[in-house]
């Protein structure tokens, strides 16, 4: 796997806010179509942007498993994970009418064996496959956008 990225923004928190940083697993989910990557992305609930799955750290599972599991409950992704991160990026989350968390997001590659049609999300999120530099160009977050732009899956 490629090394873990520095988060690529700024990590400015007011002191008075530094217990509203958040932890995120997110899943990287990936694949080979006619011998080119493509980067699976879901959107969000809320604002329908175009995100990679992520959620909150699980109870009894590893950081990997959550972003696995996070995968199949969001885009219905199955595969092969690795517990190695292999990068990091910030996105702020709004949350309870005008509150703010930051979240730090740990990226774990997940190359897709099986996408499933039946998943727990499925009727709140899109899912779509994107080339590189398409993937790159949808996502707000410039830190995820490096991630996908320099990913390598040796």
């Amino acid at each position: 796997m490629s090394s873990i990225h520095p988060i690529q923004l700024p990590l400015l928190i007011d002191p008075k806010q530094k217990r509203h940083v958040r932890s995120q697993f997110g899943a990287l989910c990936y694949r080979f179509k006619n011998d080119q990557i493509e980067f699976l992305l879901i959107t969000s609930r809320r604002t329908k942007r175009w995100i990679l799955p992520k959620g909150w750290p699980e109870n009894n599972m590893t950081p990997g498993e959550s972003a696995a599991n996070e995968a199949f409950e969001e885009a219905g992704a199955r595969g092969k994970t690795d517990e190695r991160p292999i990068g990091v990026y910030c996105y702020e989350k709004k949350v309870e009418f005008s509150k703010i968390y930051l979240c730090n997001v740990t990226v774990f590659s997940l190359k897709v064996q099986k996408i499933l049609s039946d998943y727990p999300e499925k009727l709140e999120r899109k899912r779509k496959w994107f080339s590189r530099l398409n993937a790159a160009k949808c996502v707000a977050e410039p830190g995820l956008a490096q991630l996908i732009k320099s990913f390598d899956e040796s």
